[in-house]
């Protein structure tokens, strides 16, 4: 097979400036690069070719990426452009001749497409990437190297997920297959697919046995070529707020026939590997997610920098202050934490279907009350729909759509919760400092296992991490002007997990249907919010004496500390830090002016310097 993986690079028209250091576009990957050079290498050719999205005249830029939401379509240039850049290879794995390697990485690839449209980034990309890895963990080599070969020539596979599993169905409907002796046949419906019109083939999850259980569904991989015309029917788009460019219709299958080589894994497989799917896409997809709330914070500081909040310039207006570094904050800690759930799924991959379920919940309100927050300093200007300020509300209106995506609150709650007793009893109290790659933004990884996916374990590294500092730290004990509120800080919520603990003990033995109680959903939160909070120290720990001075200076974890502290309802005095923020928006400022990406990363963007 000759992969066709196009060349990140080529064919692009240079509407953006050069980016520093940016290599020669489709130059050949220098022997004995490593798996983060190459993929910096990609990502700074992608942006290059993007452009500088706040340029008019850029037909990938936000002005282009209006007018297409307007008419609720996907800009048509951008896409054609995806495409000759061959960006679908990051979805195909290595050995099938795509780039797929590592989970971290794959995000980050698409960060350069959700900064600019969301739509795009699930319409072209994410949604792809959601079906295929279905094909990746349980296709017969067969299955896998026509699902490579179809998204290396630029088709698209769709997903509908059970409806249980899915938790974004707008109605109760799903698909169901019998195996009658004659042969395998489909049917059922299914409003809402993502790309469900223009997909080349589908990962369906079918209802194959009418008795509760793991056992009762089924995956099939169809390819739309195949299937009787007269046997399957395209249902009416559905009109949505937010990503209206990424085509969101159905499918109605009647008595369809359906090929036994289709099936994926064993009959009975489909809510096993539906779980193990959800171990990489629950934090591959917030990751990629995050992206838009970067550009939705540089537009409202463009605007309170051109404009002034409430007639005062905004530097001098306390409470834009707090919002501007509260939100670049929050960003750093939701990095963090999209960084350690993706990252463990090649050290820890037992542990990483509650660190993805955590991470998918907890994303979206982290960065939806950011993006709540950014728009009072906008004021009347939120509703602007064009215009050098417009791309803000489509981002207010794409995010919880990107949100919800194929696993909603309820769905990742419903992961969660059962492990909290196992986890509480062994693994809160027991073992040392987890690996530190489990932090490093660009060290090499093992390669991914996906044999290890499924299978849970009673291992809870992140939760070590912040034992292990809470014990003693001499990263704490040398963090300066910091110490003592780094230290209370810490202490403040190792005792939090203590009392976490006892409360999940508490949990054993009841019955999973009686788990389901507000009681029950309160754990999850304060889970989830000190796995961040471990994801953030770890991240500044192992920063230390690194390249970047900012993440290794503890003022941003402070600040993250003291609103996750503040979210978990403990007391702590009004202002203990306020240096610590006035670091975090000088930081914000100079990432602002120079075009760099305001995650953990940094990466140079092609938007054109601030100042």
């Amino acid at each position: 097979m000759t992969a066709r993986t196009g060349t990140l690079g080529a064919g692009a028209p240079g509407t953006g400036r050069p980016l520093p250091g940016a290599p020669v576009p489709g130059a050949p990957a220098a022997p004995g690069r490593s798996v983060e050079t190459e993929a910096a290498r990609r990502i700074t050719e992608l942006e290059t070719a993007l452009g500088d999205p706040w340029d008019p005249a850029n037909p990938y830029g936000h002005r282009a990426v209006l007018e297409a939401d307007d008419r609720s379509e996907l800009p048509d240039d951008s896409v054609r452009l995806l495409h000759r850049l061959g960006l679908a290879a990051e979805f195909v794995p290595e050995r099938l001749g795509g780039r797929f390697e590592r989970v971290d990485v794959l995000a980050r690839m698409l960060r350069p497409v959700f900064r600019r449209d969301p739509s795009l980034g699930v319409g072209f990309g994410a949604g792809s990437f959601l079906a295929a890895v279905s094909v990746w963990a349980a296709g017969t080599e067969a299955q896998q190297r026509r699902t490579a070969d179809l998204l290396l020539a630029g088709g698209r596979v769709a997903v509908a997920y059970r409806d249980l599993a899915h938790g974004n169905a707008f109605l109760r409907d799903e698909f169901c297959l019998s195996d009658e002796g004659g042969g395998l046949r489909l049917d059922g419906a299914k409003r809402v697919i993502v790309n469900a019109e223009h997909a080349a083939a589908l990962v369906v999850f079918c209802r194959t046995d009418d008795r509760p259980g793991s056992r009762s569904h089924s995956a099939v991989l169809l390819e739309r070529s195949g299937l009787p015309a007269d046997r399957v029917r395209d249902l009416d788009r559905f009109p949505t707020v937010g990503l209206r460019g990424c085509s969101m219709s159905g499918l109605a299958f009647t008595d369809c026939p359906v090929p036994r080589e289709a099936l994926l894994g064993d009959w009975g497989d489909g809510v096993r590997l539906a779980l193990s799917s959800f171990q990489l896409t629950r934090s591959v997809l917030p990751s990629m997610v995050l992206a838009g709330v970067d550009t939705a914070l540089r537009t409202a500081l463009r605007f309170a920098l051109d404009r002034g909040v409430h007639g005062r310039p905004v530097l001098r207006n306390p409470q834009a202050r707090v919002s501007l570094a509260g939100a670049f904050t929050d960003l750093l800690v939701s990095d963090a934490l999209a960084l350690t759930s993706t990252r463990a799924v090649h050290l820890y991959p037992e542990a990483t279907g509650v660190y993805a379920a955590a991470t998918k919940y907890l994303l979206p309100i982290l960065l939806s009350d950011s993006v709540y927050d950014l728009s009072v300093l906008l004021g009347s200007n939120l509703y602007e729909r064009s215009g050098a300020y417009g791309i803000f509300q489509k981002q207010v209106r794409d995010l919880p759509i990107t949100s919800l995506g194929h696993s909603g609150t309820a769905a990742c709650q419903s992961t969660v919760i059962p492990r909290l007793p196992v986890l509480a009893e062994h693994a809160w109290t027991v073992g040392g400092a987890p690996d530190p790659a489990l932090f490093r933004l660009r060290e090499d990884l093992p390669a991914l296992d996906t044999t290890r996916l499924g299978p849970v374990g009673t291992e809870d590294p992140l939760l070590a991490e912040l034992a292990d500092l809470a014990a003693g730290s001499t990263a704490v004990a040398g963090a300066g002007e910091y110490r003592e509120v780094l230290e209370t800080l810490v202490r403040t919520l190792a005792a939090e997990l203590h009392e976490l603990r006892a409360a999940a003990r508490s949990l054993a033995g009841r019955r999973r249907d009686d788990l389901a109680d507000p009681r029950s959903y309160a754990l999850v939160d304060r889970y989830a919010l000190l796995l961040a909070a471990a994801s953030a120290l770890g991240v500044w720990r192992h920063q230390i004496g690194g390249p970047d001075p900012f993440l290794a200076r503890p003022a941003w974890v402070v600040l993250a500390l003291l609103r996750i502290c503040r979210r978990l309802g403990l007391g702590l005095p009004g202002r203990p830090a306020p240096g610590a923020e006035g670091e975090v928006l000088d930081e914000l400022l100079r990432r602002h002016h120079g075009g760099g990406t305001f995650d953990l990363y940094d990466d140079p963007t092609a938007a054109a310097p601030v100042g």
